[in-house]
């Protein structure tokens, strides 16, 4: 996989971050971040994101343990608080 695109889906990880987040604020965040590359089609095909409704809460994103496994591998300072 492209460098790039791993970079872009690090990046979106790490922005998601611990706890989930709206997603209409992730897709609002995020569309336009880089629109030749699908990062957030090839985040959710490796299984590292998933989306979830909530009554109270509504449409969730977040990082799955795959994904917190990932970035986890290529920044271990940033789960660290470093």
């Amino acid at each position: 996989m492209d460098d790039s695109l791993d970079a872009l889906i690090l990046d979106l990880l790490d922005w998601i971050g611990p706890d989930p987040r709206p997603y209409a604020e992730v897709m609002e965040a995020w569309r336009t971040s880089c629109p030749r590359l699908p990062v957030w089609e090839e985040a959710s095909e490796r299984g590292y994101i998933t989306r979830c409704h909530k009554p109270e809460h509504g449409a969730l994103v977040s990082v799955t343990p795959q994904g917190r496994d990932f970035l986890a591998s290529r920044r271990p300072l940033r789960l660290e608080g470093g």
